[in-house]
């Protein structure tokens, strides 16, 4: 028993993919990995600035299945440069804030994504 998670607040899907999924009538939510893409499709130009729409993206994903922040397990991040570990990390952080217990977490750098403007992507698994 499975159910989509695609809010009309984020911007689409780019392919054959749901934004998240639920399963065991909404328990337990994995996001597919969110870019730093706005609902009007505007990309900043900053990893932070990025870092940011993709958690807000994960909210609306959360929320869609009745659940929030506190309910991440895991976050799973990917930036293109060390350089930009920082941004990230300061981003996931503020949105972590007043979290507990944290979640667990893996940063990874990867050459690229999608597309060349894309500089962090993010994904959560969460339990309701």
């Amino acid at each position: 028993m499975t159910k989509t998670l695609n809010p009309n607040t984020i911007a689409p899907p780019f392919g054959a993919y749901s934004h998240g999924i639920s399963a065991a009538a909404g328990q337990l939510v994995v996001t597919s990995g969110q870019l730093g893409l706005s609902a009007q499709g505007e990309v900043p130009t900053g990893v932070r600035e990025q870092a940011e729409i993709c958690f807000a993206n994960i909210d609306a994903i959360l929320r869609e299945a009745g659940l929030d922040r506190v309910h991440v397990l895991r976050l799973n991040a990917y930036v293109t440069d060390r350089a930009h570990m920082a941004d990230y990390m300061a981003a996931r952080d503020a949105w972590l804030a007043g979290v507990q217990p944290l979640p667990a977490s893996t940063l990874m750098i990867v050459s690229g994504f999608s597309r060349p403007e894309f500089l962090v992507e993010v994904e959560a698994t969460a339990m309701g």
